[in-house]
């Protein structure tokens, strides 16, 4: 691995710092610098408002989506020059976070499926943050097996009428477009009867009712479909070839995730290397020690994986698995971390929001983490990727994989 900039990449480096540094919302610096997973909390603003700010003032400059065409919105930068570019732009990144899945995951499947006049009318606005985009994939009997999702897409002369049910649906009730998968025919087998789209969220028959976590946040949503007319010219891809179009989505979904998740060990670090115990600091606790050391290490290994995908890039070439290696264990990393700091806490853990003990910081990592082991596949759908497309092992048996989709038993029946 070859951690160097070349020429050109030093020179983009450059420029790329000088241009945060005149434009970014220094305004909001500190508070993003203090922000973690679960809580990004900026001082009198509205966290969207500013991020489409932020994004609108990058996209006028060239500066946003920097990997995508630029007939699309981008830069048509090198991959190597976009995570020159995210490193560069440091906190102020934490803003890009409100567009992760329009950018990450609805635009390349929209940039690989849609119709040639639909990408370039709908994706310079999601590139300049005008427009935000949601995944509408999961639902109550369809999660990790999203093959097993029910809502449903009939044809009615131009237009296929949607009935049905999303949730957890990241960002829908502040999204304005979305992706959706459906399923058109139900009389084979599951993964070859579905068929995606893109739809208003505003349109006609759309419901959202966003789900109140134990965190106190609405992160995540209900999305209800009555009736819902989306017009054929607005299918992704051939009908039926649903399952096809996903792989695009979630591949670029888990590359997304992975390569964002934090492991919390800066925050607890940080605070170990403040915090005093009965009997001293806690930064020279053994016990401490021993676990920040074990911590340490993975966090190491973590950033050294990402490197190699970091430098395959530079070298033109495609990474392998390394991203969903970081999110499986970046995700049960996070959820110890945050565990263990309150643990140190002591009784003052139990108390959360602005009132807690640095202000809930870990708190909210707690309360979030999950999510994160969850999202873009379980820690379960993770070991299988890795043990079946990296290592080579035999597959999971899949007894329903080709059952008509009708004719696999539920518990209703």
């Amino acid at each position: 691995m070859n951690f160097d900039d070349t020429p050109q990449e030093a020179e983009f480096r450059a420029i790329a710092r000088a241009w945060i540094g005149a434009n970014a919302p220094k305004q909001y610096e500190e508070d993003l610098r203090k922000s973690s997973l679960g809580r990004t909390v900026l001082k009198n603003a509205n966290i969207l408002e500013v991020a489409k700010a932020w994004q609108k003032k990058k996209a006028d400059a060239g500066w946003a989506c920097l990997h995508w065409p630029k007939e699309y919105g981008g830069r048509g930068s090198s991959p190597i020059e976009r995570v020159i570019w995210s490193q560069e732009e440091g906190p102020f990144g934490q803003l890009s976070r409100m567009f992760i899945i329009g950018h990450g995951m609805c635009g390349p499947t929209m940039m690989a499926f849609a119709r040639e006049e639909h990408k370039r009318t709908y994706l310079p606005p999601l590139a300049s943050g005008e427009k935000v985009w949601c995944q509408l994939f999961s639902e109550p009997a369809g999660g990790s097996d999203v093959a097993g999702l029910r809502t449903r897409a009939e044809k009615d002369g131009d237009d296929w009428v949607i009935n049905g049910q999303k949730i957890w649906t990241s960002g829908a009730h502040y999204s304005d477009y979305g992706i959706l998968l459906t399923r058109t025919d139900p009389t084979v087998p599951k993964h070859k009867g579905l068929t995606m789209f893109f739809l208003d969220m505003k349109s006609p028959g759309v419901e959202v009712r966003p789900i109140k976590q134990a965190s106190g946040a609405s992160d995540f949503n209900e999305v209800y479909f009555t009736n819902v007319r989306i017009p054929d010219h607005q299918r992704l891809g051939e009908v039926g070839d649903g399952w096809n179009v996903s792989l695009t989505t979630l591949m670029n979904e888990r590359s997304a995730i992975g390569a964002a998740v934090s492991t919390g060990f800066h925050e607890l670090f940080e605070y170990c290397s403040s915090l005093m115990l009965d009997d001293g600091p806690a930064i020279e606790d053994r016990a401490v020690r021993s676990k920040l050391a074990n911590w340490a290490v993975k966090a190491s290994g973590l950033k050294y994986t990402s490197m190699r995908a970091i430098s395959a890039l530079s070298k033109g070439e495609r990474p392998g698995p390394e991203n969903s290696i970081g999110k499986l264990v970046a995700g049960s990393m996070i959820q110890d971390v945050a565990t263990y700091a309150l643990d140190l806490q002591g009784a003052s853990g139990v108390v959360s929001g602005e009132d807690a003990e640095l202000a809930g910081r870990f708190q909210a990592m707690l309360l979030r983490a999950p999510g994160t082991r969850v999202e873009g596949g379980t820690d379960e759908i993770m070991r299988n990727i890795i043990a079946e497309r990296v290592l080579g092992l035999p597959g999971d048996i899949r007894v329903d994989k080709d059952v008509p989709f009708n004719k696999i038993p539920t518990k209703g029946r």
